[in-house]
């Protein structure tokens, strides 16, 4: 027997009244359609249950009324189980409370299988999207930031900073260099990329990973420096100030408690009889210990103050190029300051009398220097070679290499960047080299408009290249969290959809795509992912609302009458959604 979807039936539906309408009778229409004629008047005479309008319910009979509802069923799919961190349930209590129900089913197990052939639809119009936009891929060399999360499962992640598109985000057996190097390779398979750079933390294994696999350069990532520091001196330097404060309250009492007993024994009359007591001098003693311990205080603030501002100081010094006046900072004017920098800091826990451990911290992060140093020197080597590979005259390479790739570099840090003050600052610096490269004089100026473009995309390029941070997957690792709280543990499929709504869905406030950013393809290619992926889901037919039922008077233990002859046994059972104030039946076919 040919099961028909529930478009077909109501494109049959449709035609059958029409041919009704005209005299028709119902045996002869069904024969002409190919369906028996007990399927054509259950086809008629199906009702909506509850007391939609009546408007909606010959709309949603239609052809076009239940393409409207594939689309809306659909939507609250994929917005609440793939955009937001929402399951199927609110799906189901979503279309209860707006009266869909009616019209569609809204059991746990309905749902769930059109969430199934969702996920699935998604991930198959995302590795077809991925498959056409690599054909056309110009090769490039990238910079990967890759770190693992638990839940519970190992989840290997692996993101290119500059585009945000997920190369790599599935779940792994372990988290070696060997099964990071598969996985990687796996994932960039078919794409015409090469990783030269790795920016992660400092585990082993992805180290020999980048360095030793790969061949790329490992790249520490800047906050677990900052971060070793601030444990070794933050927690410790607070609390030295607020014993500090509380020494200053205490000194202070007991210089007003002097002052006071003073102010009693000259007010007390008649004057008690003896020597009186030495308050001058005890209240110049109060007073001594007051300033000793204000003293005390302001230098622990003045120490809390200095190793913030050194925490800060390994951020912005850490640039190939100067955020204050936007020039080249070679490796060793970084490795003086860093120098200056670890001397001041060790001096504090010195200062600070901390314990032994919160030194081998700060030694444990200074180590970083050697790699932060190298990776400055990778990315000047590689900047080079990528202007002078554009044989251009030596004028216009000083000029892309001293103002063209800082202007660049600048103005990406300065959106970047959180504060205001910094941000503008910074991009002042910025605009101000752009300007220099404005003058009609200037040698990018009196180049080929094309050939101009071709500089400034190398000169992008480079600027994208230093990453000093891999926060993008910090972030994906956390938003990622969000769903698996709710499930305690993502599937792989719907892990796989995920990562496929990050790519060729959400776009940034320019409106591009993860993909678009990453294959540099044009916009229609790529806007149209997002379509597909909808669009791909129509097979996913929504499910069709239980015919309405009547209860028996006799109980909820006894067989219901349904129209159209078919029998429910209904069983009293907790709907597994928990929506308190509304009745539920779990039924089951007898």
């Amino acid at each position: 027997m040919t099961r028909r979807t529930r478009l077909e039936q109501a494109e049959h539906l449709a035609a059958a009244e029409t041919r009704l309408a005209t005299g028709e009778t119902q045996r002869g229409v069904a024969i002409e359609m190919g369906v028996a004629r007990s399927t054509l008047q259950g086809w008629c005479r199906d009702v909506p249950g509850g007391d939609p309008p009546a408007g909606l319910t010959a709309f949603a009979r239609t052809p076009d009324g239940v393409a409207w509802l594939h689309r809306l069923v659909l939507a609250a799919q994929f917005s609440i189980t793939l955009r937001a961190a929402g399951g199927t349930r609110l799906v189901s209590e979503f279309l209860e409370l707006s009266g869909l129900s009616a019209f569609v089913g809204i059991s746990d197990g309905a749902q769930y299988a059109l969430n199934v052939a969702l996920e699935t639809a998604v991930v198959a119009v995302a590795e077809a999207q991925r498959t056409a936009l690599a054909e056309g891929m110009a090769p490039r060399q990238m910079t990967v930031c890759e770190d693992e999360t638990f839940h519970p499962g190992i989840c290997l992640v692996a993101i290119e900073p500059v585009s945000n598109f997920i190369l790599l985000e599935h779940y792994a057996a372990a988290r070696t260099a060997a099964t990071w190097t598969a996985a990687l390779q796996q994932a960039c398979t078919g794409l015409a990329v090469e990783v030269i750079q790795s920016a992660a933390d400092e585990a082993k294994a992805l180290r020999r990973h980048a360095e030793t696999d790969l061949g790329a350069q490992h790249s520490p990532d800047r906050f677990h420096g900052q971060h070793e520091i601030a444990k070794a001196t933050s927690l410790a330097l607070a609390r030295e100030v607020r014993q500090a404060e509380a020494g200053v309250a205490a000194a202070q009492r007991h210089w007003e408690a002097e002052r006071a007993a003073q102010q009693s024994f000259a007010a007390h009359v008649p004057r008690p009889r003896g020597r009186p007591p030495a308050f001058e001098t005890r209240i110049g003693a109060a007073l001594n210990a007051l300033v000793a311990a204000e003293a005390e205080r302001d230098r622990a603030q003045a120490r809390r103050s200095e190793a913030r501002e050194l925490i800060r100081e390994l951020g912005v010094l850490y640039h190939p190029y100067d955020p204050v006046d936007g020039q080249t900072q070679p490796e060793a004017r970084v490795a003086a300051r860093f120098t200056d920098v670890w001397t001041r800091l060790k001096g504090l826990a010195e200062a600070a009398e901390r314990p032994e451990r919160a030194r081998e911290r700060i030694i444990k992060a200074e180590r970083l220097t050697v790699q932060w140093l190298a990776t400055l020197a990778v990315f000047f080597a590689t900047v080079t070679a990528r202007v002078e590979a554009l044989e251009r005259s030596p004028e216009l390479e000083a000029a892309v290499l001293e103002q063209l790739v800082p202007a660049l570099y600048l103005e990406r840090v300065a959106a970047r960047s959180t504060a205001a003050e910094t941000r503008h600052r910074v991009q002042a610096v910025s605009t101000a080299l752009r300007d220099a490269l404005q003058r009609p004089d200037h040698p990018l100026q009196r180049l080929a408009p094309d050939h101009r473009i071709r500089v400034e995309q190398v000169a992008g390029a480079g600027a994208d290249l230093f990453q000093r941070s891999s926060s993008c997957v910090e972030g994906r690792n956390g938003q990622r969290s969000l769903p698996h709280h709710g499930r305690h543990r993502l599937s792989d499929r719907k892990l796989a959809a995920l990562t496929a709504v990050h790519n060729f869905h959400i776009r940034r406030a320019d409106g591009t795509t993860a993909a678009e950013r990453c294959f540099g393809r044009t916009r229609r290619a790529v806007r149209a992912a997002p379509r597909a992926c909808a669009s791909a889901a129509a097979t996913a037919t929504p499910p069709t609302a239980p015919a309405e039922t009547r209860l028996s008077d006799a109980g909820r233990g006894l067989r219901a009458v349904v129209p159209g002859g078919r029998g429910w046994l209904p069983t009293r059972g907790s709907h597994r959604s928990g929506r308190a104030g509304l009745p539920h039946l779990m039924w089951r076919a007898t």
